[in-house]
C-alpha cells in the first residue's frame, strides 16, 4: 500500500462574479500515489495547484471532493488522536527560509519546539528531584538538537544563535533539522531551494538525497524547475492549471515527454550548471 494516496481530489474556493458567488476550482480531479522511500516530484508553473495539493496531504486544507489517505488513514475521517500521530509522521519544509524561522527564538528553541509540542521522553530517573529532572531533560534535548545540527552540516554553536546570524542556505538547513526532529516518514518540500542561489540550492538538494538514504525518508518535492526535479525524484507528476497532465519515471518522462506542456517546461528550464555538476559527482 502506498504511503500517500490522493484520489480524485478537487479544491474550489468561492469567488464573487458581479452579484453572484461562483466556485473557482484550483485543483481538478487529481489522483496520485507516493510509495514509501521514493521521491515524487510535483512540477508546474506558479498557480498550477502544486502547493494546494501539498496542503491537502498535510491536512491543512480539506478537499472539496475526493479523498486523501496517509498511511492508510483517510484524513477527512481521522480522529484528533490519529491526526496528531500523522502530523508527527509528515513534516513540511517551506520555500522561504527567512520567513519560516521566528527571529526572536534561538536555534535551540526552534529545533526542539516539535518535542515540546508532542512530548519528549528524556529518560530521566523518577528518583531525581524535580529540578534535577528538568536539568537532565534540558541536557538531553540539547544533545539531541546537537545531533540534528550535525546531520544537516552545522555544529553545536549554531544552537545558541538567532536566525538573522545565518545565511539563507544555513537557515534552510535549520528548517530541515526542525522537520527531522520527530523522525517523520514523509517530508513535503515546497520549493525548498527557490529562494537560494544556484550553488547553495544544489548543496541543499544533495543534503536531502543524503538524508533520504540515511533515514529511508519519503519526499514530495515541489518545484517549477525540471532539472532539480529530475535530479532528486524517482517519479515526476506534472500539473497544469489545476490538473495532473502527465506522470512517469523521472528519466523517461524528461527524455520523452508526451504532453506539449511538459515539453515547454523542459525547454524553459535548461540544465543548471550546479545541478549538472552535482549529477556528475553523484555518478
Amino acid at each position: 500500500m502506498a504511503l500517500v494516496e490522493v484520489e480524485r481530489v478537487w479544491k474550489s474556493y468561492p469567488r464573487r462574479a458581479g452579484l453572484k458567488v461562483e466556485e473557482r476550482a484550483v485543483v481538478r480531479d487529481v489522483s496520485l500515489e507516493i510509495e514509501a522511500g521514493e521521491t515524487l516530484g510535483l512540477v508546474g508553473e506558479s498557480g498550477s495547484g502544486k502547493t494546494t495539493v501539498a496542503r491537502m496531504i498535510l491536512g491543512l486544507t480539506a478537499p472539496s471532493r475526493g479523498a486523501v489517505r496517509v498511511a492508510g488513514v483517510d484524513l477527512a475521517r481521522a480522529s484528533a488522536a490519529e491526526m496528531r500521530r500523522l502530523r508527527c509522521q509528515m513534516q513540511p519544509v517551506f520555500q522561504d527560509p527567512y520567513a519560516a524561522l521566528n527571529p526572536r527564538m534561538r536555534v535551540l528553541a526552534l529545533v526542539t519546539e516539535p518535542w515540546a509540542i508532542h512530548g519528549l521522553n528524556g529518560g530521566e530517573s523518577a528518583e531525581l528531584s524535580l529540578l534535577a529532572r528538568r536539568r537532565a531533560k534540558r541536557q538531553r534535548m540539547r544533545e539531541r538538537a546537537t545531533a540534528l545540527m550535525r546531520e544537516v552540516g552545522l555544529d553545536e554553536s549554531a544552537l545558541d544563535r538567532h536566525p538573522h546570524e545565518f545565511s539563507g542556505g544555513q537557515r534552510q538547513r535549520i528548517n530541515i533539522a526542525r522537520a527531522l526532529a520527530l523522525r517523520p516518514k514523509l517530508l513535503i518540500l515546497d520549493e525548498p531551494v527557490s529562494a537560494l542561489d544556484v550553488s547553495v540550492g544544489a548543496q541543499i538538494v544533495n543534503l536531502l538525497k543524503d538524508l533520504q538514504r540515511e533515514h529511508g525518508l519519503t519526499y514530495l518535492f515541489i518545484s517549477h524547475s525540471m532539472p532539480l526535479v529530475r535530479y532528486l525524484s524517482t517519479r515526476i507528476a506534472v500539473m497544469e492549471a489545476g490538473r495532473l497532465v502527465e506522470t512517469g519515471e523521472a528519466e523517461s518522462l524528461c527524455a520523452h515527454p508526451r504532453e506539449p506542456y511538459t515539453q515547454r517546461l523542459i525547454a524553459a528550464t535548461p540544465e543548471l550548471p550546479a545541478v549538472a555538476q552535482a549529477q556528475a559527482q553523484a555518478g
